[in-house]
């Protein structure tokens, strides 16, 4: 019996926590007869970046396709992805915005499309985000708040010690 993706995602979420991981985001892509899920997954409280090995992945992939084929809850044609939520990690459900407060994101917003944003605050119980872009607050339904993901400040990123070539060799700043 193939499920509809809220309730595969319901699934897939309540197992993949039994394993110790949390999920970042479900799609199902391609047509009817041959379906593609493609499943993130992280460790829960990991700061992007710092997650989930290849390890991680297959484990989770192996427990969901066996779950998956003996239930046909995704179909009886499918192709199962599993994988990391990558640096610009996806931002969801409500506890991902209640996580990720003060961070930036990119997310696309009723009336004004694509923005940049910081996250200033999250009531979960009214399922409302409130975003700051530029001087003015908005006030966005979670749901509304679509295709969300953590901006990475490159150049921080870039400057930090454990990319720091003199660092890595046990030398301090100044000391060549």
């Amino acid at each position: 019996m193939q499920l509809t993706l809220a309730q595969l995602t319901s699934e897939i979420r309540a197992r993949v926590a039994d394993l110790g991981y949390e999920v970042v985001d479900v799609r199902r892509t391609g047509s009817a007869r041959r379906s593609r899920l493609q499943v993130r997954i992280d460790r829960p409280g990991a700061e992007p970046g710092h997650g989930v090995t290849i390890d991680d992945c297959a484990a989770v992939s192996r427990h969901l396709q066996a779950w998956l084929d003996t239930s046909g809850a995704a179909g009886e044609g499918y192709a199962l992805e599993v994988s990391s939520p990558g640096i610009e990690r996806p931002v969801r459900w409500p506890e991902h915005w209640a996580r990720f407060v003060g961070r930036e994101v990119r997310v696309r917003v009723p009336q004004r499309g694509r923005v940049q944003a910081t996250i200033a605050a999250v009531d979960q119980e009214a399922g409302v985000v409130q975003l700051t872009v530029g001087e003015e607050t908005l006030s966005v339904a979670i749901p509304e708040a679509r295709d969300a993901t953590l901006v990475v400040d490159w150049n921080a990123t870039l400057r930090s010690p454990a990319r720091d070539p003199k660092r890595s060799r046990g030398l301090g700043a100044g000391e060549d």
